[in-house]
């Protein structure tokens, strides 16, 4: 039934060879790969873009493009599904701007309609990919060749059998050379109504319909069984449709097995993301079974095989092709001004919902910077660039998926002098655009669609009566050559039946047939068949009574179903039905003629108005009625009229029912106590087998020590021992056949005791004379209401309990046999009809403590006037444990230490928001807010900042004189005038921010979180001669003023200053013992912080000197001096202003060395000589 393909270890190859095939990222091109591993930087070929399917009118230009990539460059050939390319009517063009392949068809025609194959290969692989051609003829061709097929002379079997043999080889060369069908093909096929097959056949040049069908079938059978796993009902598939709106959709009609599974949208083997909000470009709406899937704001990219999986399975397949769009007016070059609007406009041939823009090879989008529109008739789409600028300059595209155009944005700069450094302002012109013209162009292409369209229509029914009037004078030709073959037909009739008789006696006797026999008892039986007419059958049946149980044939012509009747016909034909057993079933179908009568037949039958069928005739309508519906009555049932028929499949279904008295008791809950048994039963009535299921609050439920499920072919129990509280709920059966499922849901509930009440209490009031509290009802009441609260208390420091006794349902409790400042302790217990709870024990509960409310947040100022300030603050985050009542308000003013109620004490405030109109313009106040609870107000909060009680302010102006006073390494300090005050335009600064921004950052940053008062400021922890740019602001309660800059930078460093000494006397010579330690300091003063060296007799010091410099000192140690170091020491300090230089004699003094050792030089008689040495 299926080809299993072998292994590829098992397939021969050449030595060295191999040969596997790979996926490309395009979808559908399939690459074929030559070696094992690709040497570096070589590649297969491959498609970076595909020749997509055209459909395109006999007579027009027809193009296939194709990109391809690979190294080495792959060569690109181009071949036809079935037949030969023809040189001069197929030419291959390749651009080498754009790198496209191109195979044009000019002044393409019928016969050229096919599937297409494009190979690009190279010596590494090669990779191929397919598109259809499809032809819309034009005028009566197609009916012509219709008429002509009909009316064509039959060949004989003779001729027929010749011709089949002698090609049965051509067919086999055939077969070998017949390439690989696209997968396409077959998934458009098991999605497609039959009607639709010639039109996919012809898409995908494919000619062998019998072996299509048969393959078809087996994959359907294949199909259906995967489909079968995951979706129980499949039916009511709609091909994608085009709508008025620009927006696309297609829907099907489906049972899941498992609600959960996965839906999954693919477009072109590529899975794309949906939302069940049909707002977004890909929408699932699901209504019941129905689901729709639609595409938002259809454009060119949207072409392409949709199919739906469930769970990895597919469900449905539908080809989405777009109409051929051309552009009447294309977008032509715009030359705009800088801060000026571009605006490109084009017309197209057919209505476009929306196209693709592309701005210097990036895709544009509707947004800030660009504007895309398009025309109510959708035939004029505009682009329109905001705000130019000179990088704005480029080349723009306007692209429908075959079609495109483009054109140049040339910007101009404005070079004027007067604006050069500063932001131009944004111009209100625009540059380019069509404007009447292309209103005019839009309005005479949609009358000259509507004039094509009235003319399709009226072509089409030309057609039609053409048609029908050849089909009426066929079928009395038809009528007159059977008339005048009924004398002949009788005398072949007898001839043919004594040469069966014949040939079945001959083969009783062991004689074989040969071949020549078979052929010619193959004619025979094609003739009987052929050349059958009523006076023949009417002979036969005198003849032979055996005949008798052959089909009765009406008397006259036969009508074949493709001649169209110009009489009666039907206008709307009958559709499947399913009933349930034991209901009604109707059939409907109308003709277009109310006198003609129709019969009605069931498998084949003929069938008559009964008691359980009826037969209507209203008006044009038929219908057939069939009461009390059993499943005998399930079949295929066809209405007749005048030579024309309509059929349709009745089905009668059994699915579960249950008895609407049996459910509504069922519905009824099931109340038990805790350790008793629960039964639930229902009865039902369906076709076999069913499976029941019984359920638990979802969770199924299988039969165990404490259930027990009895299940028969009419009712089913479940029996629940030993009830526990945990299982009330919901109790489902569900029960389901091949026919459709039913489910019933009840109650059940377990009565048990409740649990403890549940705490913490809270205190509602606790005062000198009562406490009063609540809780919270216990989590469960099982299953009964609370009747009661049980309370009782002790006090604390007794051992006793006092009974309070049974309070009532409600959870509050209000003690005044109470103590002042004892404390006290309460057990509460819930009592039901089924029994009493566990105790819950409070808190130890004092009598007479007060608890006061916190204190409020720092009440803000909202707004200030001359009569009125608005205060606003928050509750304190420290109730006292009750609910807060109101609030009161303070003011004092400033300098008095005395605080007034602004509030009078009969007139709460409830919000935390108050107007304060008891002010005297001019005076400065502070506020501050108490909360009140019902142990009375609380502390106050923190005082408000004070405000004035005036009208807002102006903001101040500039300030006047900013000026560096002083800086140094680290700080700055600055210095400026107080701005000026003018009446009505800036008002008196209460205050000033200092703003600071270094050389390299874009920011600014304040030195001062406040604002201060004096009119001076310094900044500290600047960077050591570092850049910085200052300015200041003045600041009042009406705002801040406009920024005062100083004009340049400063950098962080001191007034230059040369240097010089600062030691008044400075120490020149200095005498030290040998191992003592030296040190010479000198001060200096100089900025920029100048370079410190030090010489000794004009030479660098040795590296046991130490020197240790600051910013204004340095200091030379010898840490024990020896001899050598006597010497002038030189310091020079240097910057760029200057250098000082000045110096000191260090004289290093020790003992004498003792004489020795003394040495033998001479020994002379008389006279002794030595001599020594000192040190």
């Amino acid at each position: 039934m299926f080809k299993i393909r072998r292994a590829k270890e098992d397939e021969p190859t050449a030595p060295g060879q191999v040969k596997f095939k790979k996926r490309s990222k395009v979808a559908g091109v399939m690459i074929t790969q030559y070696v094992e591993e690709l040497p570096e930087g070589m590649t297969t070929p491959d498609f970076t873009r595909k020749p997509i399917a055209l459909t395109i009118q006999e007579g027009k230009l027809a193009i296939f493009r194709a990109v391809v990539t690979g190294n080495p460059t792959p060569t690109v050939t181009w071949v036809r599904n079935d037949g030969e390319m023809d040189e001069e009517r197929n030419i291959t063009v390749f651009d080498a701007n754009t790198g496209e392949y191109q195979l044009q068809m000019p002044d393409v025609a019928a016969d050229q309609a096919d599937t297409y194959k494009c190979f690009a290969r190279n010596e590494y692989g090669k990779a191929v990919v397919t598109a259809a051609l499809n032809i819309i003829e034009v005028g009566f061709k197609k009916s012509k060749a219709m008429q002509q097929s009909r009316t064509a002379v039959r060949e004989t079997p003779e001729d027929f059998k010749k011709a089949l043999k002698i090609s049965k080889v051509d067919m086999e060369a055939k077969e070998e050379k017949k390439t690989e069908i696209d997968e396409r093909f077959w998934e458009l096929l098991m999605s497609a109504d039959k009607k639709d097959y010639e039109t996919i056949y012809a898409q995908y040049g494919v000619t062998d319909y019998r072996g299509m069908l048969n393959k078809l079938s087996e994959r359907k059978i294949k199909r259906e069984q995967e489909q079968s796993k995951v979706v129980e009902r499949l039916c009511n598939l709609k091909p994608i449709e085009l709508k008025a709106d620009g927006d696309a959709e297609f829907e099907l009609e489906m049972s899941l097995k498992d609600p959960k599974s996965k839906i999954f949208l693919f477009k072109d083997g590529i899975m794309i993301p949906f939302d069940l909000d049909i707002e977004i470009k890909h929408g699932l709406k699901q209504v019941g079974k129905k689901f729709v899937f639609s595409i938002k704001g259809v454009d060119p990219n949207d072409a392409g095989l949709y199919q739906v999986e469930v769970d990895g399975v597919k469900i449905f397949s539908t080809d989405f092709k777009l109409p051929l769009v051309e552009f009447l007016v294309k977008i032509q070059d715009v030359k705009a001004e800088e801060r000026e609007d571009a605006v490109f406009d084009c017309v197209l041939s057919q209505p476009l919902k929306k196209l693709k823009w592309i701005g210097k090879s990036n895709p544009l989008e509707q947004g800030e910077k660009y504007d895309i529109t398009v025309s109510e008739d959708m035939l004029i789409h505009s682009l329109v660039v905001k705000d130019c600028l000179v990088l704005d300059k480029g080349i723009y595209a306007a692209v429908t998926g075959q079609a495109s155009c483009n054109a140049w944005l040339i910007v101009e700069a404005d070079n004027d002098p007067k604006t050069k450094g500063k932001k131009k302002a944004r111009k209100t012109t625009r540059a380019g655009g069509g404007g009447e013209e292309l209103l005019k162009i839009a309005e005479e292409q949609q009358a000259k669609n509507q004039i094509e369209r009235e003319k399709l229509i009226e072509k089409a029914r030309a057609e039609a009566t053409a048609a029908a009037a050849a089909a009426e004078a066929e079928a009395k030709a038809k009528a007159e050559a059977v008339k005048a073959a009924k004398p002949k037909a009788k005398a072949a009739t007898k001839t043919k039946t004594k040469k069966r008789t014949d040939k079945k006696a001959a083969v009783e006797d062991g004689a074989e047939k040969t071949e020549e026999e078979e052929d010619e008892e193959e004619e025979d039986e094609k003739e009987d068949v052929e050349g059958e007419a009523p006076a023949e059958v009417a002979d036969t049946e005198e003849e032979e009574p055996a005949q008798e149980k052959r089909k009765r044939v009406r008397e006259g012509p036969l009508v074949p179903d493709t001649v169209i009747d110009p009489g009666v016909y039907f206008t709307g034909g009958l559709s499947d039905e399913t009933a349930i057993i034991g209901t009604d079933a109707e059939l409907v179908c109308r003709l277009s003629s109310e006198d003609c009568d129709g019969v009605w037949y069931k498998d084949g039958n003929e069938i008559t108005a009964t008691e359980d069928i009826c037969i209507v005739k209203d008006g044009t309508y038929r219908k057939l009625i069939i009461k009390n519906c059993k499943e005998d009555d399930a079949g295929k049932y066809r209405c007749e009229a005048d030579g024309r028929k309509t059929e349709a499949a009745l089905s009668v279904e059994d699915p579960p029912r249950i008895n609407p008295d049996d459910l509504t008791e069922f519905r009824k809950p099931v109340t038990v106590k805790v350790g008793k048994d629960a039964a639930f039963k229902m009865s039902f009535v369906g076709r076999e087998p069913m499976k029941i299921q019984w359920y638990s609050e979802g969770e199924e439920l299988f039969e165990d020590t404490h259930i027990r499920i009895e299940k028969s072919s009419s009712h089913s129990r479940l029996v629940l021992t030993r009830c526990q509280r945990k299982i009330t709920g919901e109790i489902k059966i569900w029960i389901k056949n091949e026919c459709g499922t039913i489910e019933a849901i009840t109650q059940l509930v377990v009565l048990e005791r409740p649990t403890p009440p549940l705490g913490p209490v809270d205190i509602i009031e606790s005062s000198s004379t009562c406490i009063e509290f609540k809780w919270r009802t216990p989590k469960d009441n099982g299953g009964s209401p609370i009747t009661d609260y049980i309370l009782e208390r002790q006090q604390l420091g007794r051992n006793s309990w006092k009974k309070l006794g049974k309070i009532g349902p409600e959870p509050k409790y209000r003690d005044a046999d109470v103590d002042h400042g004892r404390k006290y302790c309460y057990h509460i217990r819930a009592e039901t009809d089924e029994g009493i709870s566990e105790m819950m024990e409070t808190d130890d509960i004092q009598a007479g403590t007060k608890a006061y409310p916190g204190s409020p947040s720092q009440p803000k100022v909202e707004s200030a006037f001359k009569d009125c300030i608005n205060l606003v603050w928050s509750a304190p985050a420290n109730t006292g444990g009750t609910n807060l009542l109101e609030y009161n308000v303070e003011k004092r003013k400033n300098g008095s230490n005395l605080w007034g109620h602004v509030n009078p004490p009969n007139e709460p405030i409830k919000e935390k928001k108050y107007a304060v109109k008891d002010v005297v313009e001019g005076f400065e106040y502070e506020f501050r807010v108490s909360a009140i609870n019902i142990s009375g107000a609380g502390e106050p909060s923190s005082p408000s900042e004070f405000v004035f009680a005036r009208d807002p302010k102006k903001p101040p102006g500039k300030v006047i004189d900013l000026k560096v006073t002083d800086s140094t390494y680290s700080t700055l300090s600055l210095g400026w005038t107080k701005p000026t005050e003018e009446e009505g335009v800036q008002d008196e600064a209460k205050g000033y921010f200092v703003e600071l921004r270094p050389a390299e950052n874009l920011e600014w940053g304040r030195c001062n979180s406040n604002p201060i008062i004096m009119s001076s400021f310094t900044i500290m922890g600047l960077k050591s001669m570092a850049m910085y740019w200052v300015r200041v602001l003045a600041t009042n309660d009406g705002g801040d003023g406009e920024h005062q800059e100083l004009n340049n930078y400063i950098i962080a460093m001191p007034p230059p200053v040369r240097p010089q000494f600062t030691d008044k006397k400075m120490n020149t010579f200095m005498v030290m013992k040998a191992g003592n330690s030296a040190r010479v300091n000198f001060n200096f003063q100089a900025s920029p912080i100048p370079a410190v060296k030090w010489l000794k007799d004009g030479n660098p010091v040795g590296k046991h000197v130490t020197v240790s410099n600051t910013d204004t000192s340095s200091q030379m140690m010898i840490p024990a001096a020896e001899r050598h170091d006597t010497g002038i020491y030189t310091i020079i300090v240097k910057n760029l202003v200057g250098q000082e230089t000045s110096s000191v004699e260090i004289r290093v003094t020790d003992e004498p060395k003792p004489p020795g050792p003394v040495e033998l030089e001479e020994t002379v008689q008389m006279r002794r000589k030595t001599t020594g040495c000192t040190t």
